[in-house]
């Protein structure tokens, strides 16, 4: 049967990266892969117009594919930690920002993922599909994605993790002492915290007034932790932030923890509207759907790596008219991945990733305001005792 060009080519590029068990499971991930890039859908029926090379029936592709998403051999471990790590080499010994989140699907089930916070969006380190209703999960049901995040990183790496409200967890702050990670966590009004006075307040108790900030050093949170409490209500926000972290507290704490939101939640959206429709894939299983976010990674992967390169290479200015990047590198990889198979040409060696961050793409200037923006505040006051 005569090969579609981008199928035999990532074939020949990922079979470098890919440990298959079987090489037709080799044959089938490049397939989904090289179909989900061109079609830019989590549907897999959508998926069928770019396997047409194999003469058969729709309804005999959808078994097929069926068969991949719920086959134990198409794991992480042997396709997309391979070709992480291919990606990420040249982090080894370098600083790294993570984000730990949850989005929920359909109001059945949970994704959990670790993300690498790089170039203003996130790409997959580890996830998990779980059937829980809830975006709140507990630490033992996360702690397998933390793991497999953290054998994917480069040796020598100086984590800092960034988490949301939900994940305020004394076995995860525990976990990552014991594994030398920084982490800046947003923590719920309830908390109580344990001053070097030893008074115990709540956080809704250590809020300041509006317009200022409160840093809090030497604290003592769930029993037996110690940390670093940053407070601030600014008069445009509609609640007051509080942040927790092992590292002495500054105005440089809420910027910190403010990398999760040009981080992650992009990296969601790009899931469900912005580029792959995850909703409509119609799967209703959590396996399967681990399965299916894998291959969408891998996906994202490529084509993140093409953006990056058109950049580097100095051709940007042949797929996005703004003066300064307008596109996120996924959108410009996609974008640059049609011209070449418009144009017959072949893909490019995939390069890793460079360890230097660019600053996320503005399409408009009103945005780049936004961006630019710096919040300020009346009074900083210090607590030591």
């Amino acid at each position: 049967m005569h090969l579609p060009p981008l199928y035999r080519q990532l074939q020949a590029q990922l079979s470098q990266w890919f440990e298959p068990k079987d090489k037709r499971h080799l044959q089938g991930v490049c397939e989904a892969v090289a179909a989900i890039l061109q079609s830019q859908s989590a549907c897999m029926s959508r998926w069928i117009p770019y396997l047409s090379h194999r003469d058969c029936s729709a309804r005999a592709h959808l078994e097929r594919l069926s068969y991949l998403v719920y086959n134990e051999s198409i794991s992480p471990q042997r396709f997309y930690q391979p070709l992480l790590r291919h990606v990420l080499q040249a982090f080894e010994h370098q600083r790294v920002t993570l984000t730990l989140d949850t989005s929920v699907l359909w109001d059945q089930f949970c994704l959990v993922e670790v993300c690498l916070v790089w170039g203003g969006r996130s790409l997959t380190l580890s996830q998990q599909v779980l059937r829980h209703a809830s975006a709140t999960v507990g630490f033992e049901q996360y702690q397998p994605v933390l793991a497999a995040a953290r054998e994917v990183l480069p040796a020598g790496c100086t984590v800092t993790l960034l988490a949301d409200r939900g994940f305020e967890h004394g076995a995860l702050l525990r976990w990552l002492k014991q594994h030398d990670w920084h982490w800046f966590i947003r923590v719920k009004t309830d908390l109580q915290v344990t001053l070097p006075s030893q008074r115990t307040l709540s956080v809704s108790d250590l809020l300041p007034p509006k317009g200022e900030v409160y840093l809090f050093h030497q604290v003592t949170v769930l029993g037996d932790i110690e940390a670093h409490l940053a407070t601030a209500d600014d008069t445009a926000a509609r609640e007051a932030w509080a942040v927790l972290s092992d590292q002495p507290t500054s105005l440089h704490t809420f910027e910190r923890y403010g990398q999760r939101f040009g981080g992650i939640e992009p990296h969601f959206k790009d899931y469900k509207s912005a580029a792959f429709d995850l909703l409509d894939s119609g799967l209703r299983d959590d396996k399967a759907l681990s399965c299916l976010l894998m291959l969408l990674d891998c996906a994202s992967l490529i084509a993140l790596l093409l953006g990056v390169m058109l950049v580097l290479f100095g051709q940007r200015s042949k797929l996005d008219w703004h003066s300064q990047r307008g596109l996120s590198f996924l959108q410009l990889g996609l974008r640059e991945l049609a011209r070449l198979l418009y144009q017959h040409l072949a893909l490019p060696q995939l390069i890793p990733l460079p360890t230097y961050s660019p600053p996320p793409a503005c399409a408009s200037k009103k945005k780049q305001r936004q961006l630019d923006c710096r919040i300020e505040f009346d009074r900083i006051t210090r607590f030591s005792g």
